[in-house]
């Protein structure tokens, strides 16, 4: 380690070394195999990496020290920590919660209390090894109040955080008493990896209810009390896999394929062997799996003679009450079935509860014609991705929970809904009888995936990606964002200067982001009430005073039902493609001119950009009279790089532009703009001035093409060329009531009123 510290800091609950104590009270240590570290390990090697984690026994202190080119930094946790940070908040209070409180969470203060004092132990170890502008990469639920601790420690640092396991919906979460506690940690980190895109939306949401921070796409943003962004935090999928390279080499060992060979034989021969690893966890599904088995030998459609069971249970936090009686209902489970229906020389099933060497597993997933992976919830399940590296034969098949994160990336496997017993039972039987040539076509699919997609990749694309985050401080009077905050007095004044202008006022605003609050679903956005009652009050005055008109790249038809704007106000939708005003019958369009040639020209782009969000789960194209618009909020980081970039070579190649806001491309073959739109109803109307309100990236735009005498206002976070900026949509709504009191008191002044 060098005098000025660590380029990289790995902190997770665990070092990568496995400590022992001779009667001597000699400590010595040895390399605990892991997907992890093989994945960190030359990241590490490279950047002087250092790794803070529990040594694994309680009261061990060992000083730092280096192994294997790295800084390996133990902390030190009592028999009280143990078990009430790690066997009780961490296993018994956040594990069930998180996957899907399949067994009841317990929530006990001293518990927090541990948790949060550990956790605080871990940041400030991580804090004293990192050097300046370096990184910390922080995993799983163990540790997630480190990266707010490690912040207010170290601030110059970029700061990573990935869960591993689920992260569940907000109603779920929502039961934690210390669920502001928990994101509010996690918030420290710049970016927050997961392992679906639903996790990351969970979160997402999460943040939205229990937080003041807006949030655009995957984005986070922290705002000053000016309405200033002054940090970000991405919230993305970073699917984990495995050293898919090493464990295929491994599989291909003459020893590994022998021992495959030894395996059938000692199991007796038979034409399917079908496997099931797991911890011994009640979210894997083993108590269903073990059912369904034991039914399918009861109706006589799969018996002894031909098919065994082999069902490896890795110990796992066995001083935990839920996980021994876990361990008793399965222990009976399989006694009675093999009481049933074993025979001498064919056990029904092989029960197993203990772990095995790599090497053993790999010549057990070449043995085996079907693996079982019927987790009730898992954040990824890396058993299933093991079996596909191990079978450079392209034989086998692989039965796959739907509710694992595996599901959301294997192309090829028998998925199945673990809960539904009968179903089960069908993917189980169907299986078994997949002839060879379906077991090649599918787990050829499957290898792809898993050979291209490995841990090494998944690690790089995360660092490269927190890598790119800006590094900013957070102001010491950073606060959530005071949602009532009106506007300022610079602001005020330039809306009395507007209202008191001679001649008409436009009153223009884009609609998502300024008018209506993000939301999750798009097609429950609204106008806030305040905003809705301010545009009223502006759409009462004589039009020669003052023009209400609402901007955005949603379809007019769209945009007219949920904005649910005033009679009068002029609409212009899809970037300025359609033009209408709203009536008291609900709208009237100006036809939207596309010519033949155009038409024609937009069905090439929709086809080419569903081609795209076809190779890319989470995009999604719109269809609008003039364009075609492909979203990528909802894919990962990568995903949305990728998709996006294909894009933009889809319309280079068409000869046409792209109109790029936050996570969307729009291709269009007419080519407009806010801009050009609110330049040209401002011609047509003859305003003397503009009030115009954006939130996107595309409302910079019209932002352009204001003059000194207009008022130009960013709602939100991010650059741009306005003038000025409020915070979110509850200061939207304040500065809009203000600019009505504005008018009124103006045309009270030129009538003789008071």
């Amino acid at each position: 380690m060098s005098n000025e510290g660590n380029a990289l800091v790995v902190v997770a609950n665990r070092l990568p070394v496995d400590f022992t104590v001779d009667d001597a009270g000699e400590i010595s240590w040895k390399r605990s195999p892991g997907g992890l570290v093989s994945a960190l390990e030359p990241v590490m090697q490279q950047a002087d990496g250092a790794w803070v984690g529990w040594n694994g026994s309680p009261d061990l202190y060992a000083d730092p020290f280096e192994a294997d080119g790295m800084t390996l930094v133990p902390v030190t946790l009592n028999a009280d920590e143990i078990e009430q940070y790690y066997e009780g908040f961490s296993n018994d209070t956040l594990w069930p919660l998180y996957h899907d409180v399949i067994a009841p969470p317990a929530f006990h203060r001293q518990w927090w209390d541990a948790y949060r004092r550990v956790n605080r132990r871990f940041a400030e170890a991580a804090a004293v090894q990192v050097a300046t502008g370096g990184t910390v990469w922080v995993h799983d639920y163990q540790l997630q109040l480190v990266p707010s601790m490690l912040r207010e420690l170290r601030p110059d640092v970029r700061i990573g955080f990935f869960d591993h396991i689920p992260f569940p919906p907000y109603e779920i979460f929502a039961q934690l008493p210390w669920r502001r506690q928990v994101i509010e940690g996690l918030l420290g980190a710049d970016l927050i990896g997961f392992q679906r895109n639903g996790d990351a939306a969970n979160f997402l949401r999460t943040v939205r209810r229990l937080t003041r921070h807006s949030t655009r796409g995957q984005v986070i943003a922290f705002e000053d009390k000016t309405g200033r962004a002054v940090r970000e935090v991405r919230a993305s999928a970073f699917p984990i896999s495995i050293d898919s390279q090493g464990f295929d080499a491994l599989a291909r060992r003459e020893d590994v394929v022998a021992r495959a060979e030894q395996i059938r034989e000692e199991l007796g021969k038979p034409d399917i062997i079908m496997l099931g690893v797991d911890r011994l966890d009640y979210t894997k599904g083993i108590r269903h799996r073990i059912k369904a088995y034991g039914e399918l030998l009861h109706d006589g459609r799969l018996g002894v003679e031909e098919t065994t069971l082999v069902q490896v249970a890795s110990p796992s936090r066995e001083n935990v009450g839920a996980y021994q009686e876990l361990r008793d209902q399965v222990e009976t489970a399989v006694g009675r079935i093999n009481g049933d229906y074993g025979e001498l020389g064919h056990a029904a099933i092989h029960y197993l509860h203990h772990s095995y060497p790599p090497e053993e597993m790999a010549a057990l997933y070449r043995a085996s014609d079907v693996v079982l992976v019927t987790s009730l919830r898992d954040g990824m399940n890396l058993v299933a991705k093991e079996y596909i590296a191990a079978r450079s034969d392209d034989r086998g098949a692989l039965v796959l929970s739907e509710f694992t994160g595996a599901a959301d990336e294997l192309n090829g496997a028998l998925l199945v809904n673990p809960h539904d017993i009968d179903e089960l039972k069908d993917v189980i039987e169907r299986a078994a009888r997949l002839t060879p040539e379906e077991q090649r076509k599918r787990m050829r699919r499957l290898r792809r995936k898993v050979m291209t997609d490995d841990v090494a990749k998944w690690s790089r694309t995360f660092l490269e990606t927190l890598e790119a985050m800006p590094v900013v401080p957070v102001a010491p009077e950073l606060a959530d964002g005071d949602a009532t905050e009106g506007p300022s007095l610079e602001l005020v004044r330039a809306l009395d200067d507007l209202a008191a202008t001679d001649g008409l006022v436009l009153v223009a605003s884009d609609f998502d982001g300024v008018l209506a609050p993000l939301v999750d679903d798009p097609a429950s956005s609204r106008t806030s009430p305040r905003a809705a009652r301010a545009l009223g009050r502006i759409a009462r005055r004589p039009e020669s005073q003052a023009r209400l008109a609402l901007v955005s790249g949603r379809d007019l038809a769209t945009l007219a039902e949920l904005s649910r704007a005033p009679l009068g106000t002029l609409l212009i939708g899809s970037h300025g493609a359609e033009r209408g005003v709203v009536t008291a019958v609900g709208f009237d369009r100006r036809d939207v001119t596309v010519t033949e040639g155009q038409a024609s020209l937009l069905a090439h782009i929709t086809d080419g950009l569903e081609e795209i969000a076809g190779r890319h789960t989470g995009v999604w194209v719109e269809r609008k009279p003039t364009a075609s618009v492909l979203h990528t909020r909802k894919s990962t980081h990568d995903g949305a790089a990728q998709a996006t970039e294909a894009a933009r070579a889809l319309a280079e190649r068409l000869g046409v532009g792209t109109l790029e806001g936050k996570d969307v491309v729009e291709i269009q073959v007419v080519d407009t703009s806010k801009g050009k739109a609110l330049d040209a109803l401002r011609t047509e109307l003859g305003a003397v001035g503009v009030l115009y309100l954006g939130d996107d990236v595309t409302d910079e735009h019209a932002f352009a093409v204001l003059g000194s005498s207009d008022v130009s206002v960013k709602v939100g976070g991010g650059e741009t060329i306005a003038e000025y900026r409020v915070p979110g949509t509850t200061s939207a709504a304040l500065l809009l009531e203000h600019l009505g009191r504005a008018l009124e008191h103006r045309s009270k002044q030129r009538s003789g009123g008071a």
